[in-house]
């Protein structure tokens, strides 16, 4: 009876799908969903004829487990988890192993790991990545947790995986580290993604507002892009939207409220960069984008009352177009620069033996990022494991050199036309102030001196040496 190779708790749609994979990939799969009848009518259906075995209790699901036992739960993130781990850790046995497949906050999983080891068990925390499609046919998946588990889950994990690779053989999943940095690895891909978007959107509303372009000029653009720098699956989904209609034939892309919606994992990013003291300002950017279009009713009226230029360019069309995709283009740079950049602090911080050109290998396929350009980012890293920066590595200086001019024009001219691009300005003034050896900090520190005594170090002096100055003493006074 014990004979199932994987038990999967959570039969929604990202549950089902990542089960009819395993399955396919010749394993034997017990599962088990709350509502039993979720259960009996997935048996029924989608797994009809295969090597399924229905459960409709977890005691149940554990007992058709071949040892050592592998339970992934795909359920919501928060106390559900806590409560199915409870539930795990009496039926099962040393070494046994639980894996948690959501879109869990790292520290839970650190958490969650040392409960679930405390207890004899191992633990996995796997981020997973590519929506519906992804987990039926091959997602991105980023394991951490016990170490220990990785020799039992990787050849399952590596199997349903994504393929890349000029033979189509190298797996999108790799072990990430011990502990959260599966999770934390999950929650940077997914804010990459929130600045990947927004700058897609940017782009997309100055070729709309400044151009006029009609959704069938759109696409074609899209389309094209595609075929180059930018070939990555949000610019392929992006050229897709433009294509679809309602039932009356006018474009659904015109119908979509302007309003979005976000489940998390940005503005987790966004707070731990500011935990660390890292600038991860696009993804924040985005974040606070999202937030502003929910003010629509706000907008609305504003807009009524609130003026600005005309948005109208009366420059050359097809030449503002190139310059908005090489801005795009060299912004989206800054992003993964800066999702690293952050994978970096984190990983001194919780002590996490990251490899950087593994993470971009991982989010190469399968995944909502994933992009030609990885390849590079992957190279970058090989060719420089302790790379401070993307933006250091030759190629991307080159390609930021060679936007450069584009990216500022672009910039200067949607503030003209009064088109908000805060992910394209923000990735721009990220830039600017990497690239100065001197930044306006020093009169910062200075106020901070005056108002608070907080001292400051001096140029002349070594560093980590502090210094405070009486300016209210010392100071010229006013006539």
């Amino acid at each position: 009876m014990s004979d199932c190779d994987f038990g999967l708790i959570g039969l929604a749609v990202m549950g089902e799908n990542l089960a009819l994979n395993v399955e396919s990939r010749g394993y034997k799969v017990a599962v088990n969903n709350r509502t039993t009848s979720v259960v009996d009518n997935f048996i029924a259906g989608r797994a009809a004829g295969k090597q399924f075995v229905g459960c409709h209790t977890i005691e149940e699901l554990v007992k058709n487990l071949a040892r050592p036992r592998k339970v992934m739960m795909l359920v919501k993130a928060g106390p559900a988890v806590d409560s199915i781990i409870d539930t795990l850790i009496p039926l099962l046995d040393k070494g046994d192993i639980i894996i948690d497949g959501g879109n869990t906050y790292y520290a839970d999983t650190e958490r969650r790991t040392k409960h679930v080891e405390d207890a004899g068990l191992l633990y996995c925390g796997t981020g997973v990545s590519g929506g519906e499609e992804g987990a039926l046919k091959g997602p991105s998946m980023m394991p951490g947790g016990s170490p220990e588990s990785w020799e039992h889950v990787k050849p399952i994990f590596q199997a349903i995986a994504a393929k890349v690779g000029p033979n189509n053989d190298i797996p999108c999943c790799e072990w990430v580290g011990p502990r959260g940095a599966g999770h934390y690895v999950k929650m940077v891909h997914n804010g990459i993604e929130y600045g990947d978007m927004q700058l897609i959107c940017e782009a997309y509303f100055l070729m709309k507002e400044a151009l006029g372009l009609t959704n069938d000029e759109l696409y074609d653009v899209f389309a094209e892009w595609n075929e180059g720098d930018l070939d990555s699956y949000l610019i392929e989904i992006t050229r897709d939207i433009f294509s679809v209609k309602d039932s009356d034939g006018t474009y659904m892309v015109d119908k979509v409220l302007d309003r979005a919606g976000a489940k998390g994992t940005g503005k987790w990013m966004s707070q731990l960069a500011l935990d660390l003291g890292v600038p991860s300002t696009l993804v924040t950017e985005a974040v606070y984008a999202r937030g502003l279009s929910a003010l629509k009713d706000e907008r609305v009226r504003a807009s009524e009352v609130l003026s600005g230029p005309s948005a109208k360019y009366d420059g050359d069309r097809s030449e503002f177009i190139e310059q908005i995709r090489q801005a795009l283009y060299a912004s989206k740079i800054v992003s993964y620069a800066q999702g690293f950049v952050q994978l970096q602090a984190a990983a001194a911080e919780h002590d996490w033996p990251l490899n950087y050109g593994d993470c971009a290998l991982l989010w190469r396929g399968g995944c909502i990022i994933r992009a030609v350009f990885l390849d590079t980012i992957k190279e970058a890293f090989d060719k420089e494991p302790n790379l401070e920066n993307l933006l250091l590595a030759p190629y991307f200086q080159q390609a930021i050199n060679e936007s450069q001019d584009a990216w500022r024009h672009v910039v200067a001219t949607a503030a003209t036309l009064g088109i908000p691009v805060p992910a394209f300005a923000t990735a721009l003034a990220y830039y600017d102030g990497y690239r100065r050896a001197n930044l306006p900090a020093n009169l910062l520190q200075a106020q901070r001196d005056y108002f608070g005594a907080h001292t400051y170090e001096r140029t002349d002096k070594p560093r980590g040496e502090m210094f405070h100055t009486e300016w209210l003493k010392e100071r010229k006074s006013p006539t």
